[in-house]
């Protein structure tokens, strides 16, 4: 398989992930983080969980964007999501570890981080 073919495959993945899951916090939040297994917040922060839905549910958007255009739009989607997905996993990570998330969150900076890295690799790696 080629580093391009690679690469659409994996925003393919990530941005259907993500759109599905931003989607899911927008419309259904409490079963969308049933479904993360994650505990829910109190009443009042659902409009700031729909928020996040929002942006995640963009960042998704742009990935399957990307692939609707010349590889070097991937390129560029790559860049601008590496640091969306740097910041998002680094916060969840720190957060966990000060005891301001649950433990269920460490999917969040897993999946985050290891998209960073996946996305530096093919960055350095495309022709």
């Amino acid at each position: 398989m080629t580093t391009t073919a690679f690469a659409r495959r994996l925003a393919l993945l990530a941005g259907s992930l993500d759109l599905c899951t931003g989607l899911g916090l927008v419309a259904v939040p409490w079963f969308t983080l049933h479904a993360m297994l994650v505990p829910t917040p109190p009443e009042g922060a659902w409009i700031y969980v729909r928020f996040i839905g929002a942006f995640v549910a963009t960042v998704g958007a742009s990935y399957l964007w990307a692939l609707t255009r010349p590889v070097e739009r991937l390129r560029v989607v790559f860049g601008v999501t590496l640091l969306f997905r740097l910041a998002i996993g680094t916060f969840t990570a720190v957060a966990i570890s000060a005891g301001a998330l649950p433990l269920p969150w460490l999917t969040v900076s897993v999946t985050d981080l290891g998209l960073v890295a996946l996305q530096a690799w093919l960055l350095a790696s495309f022709p």
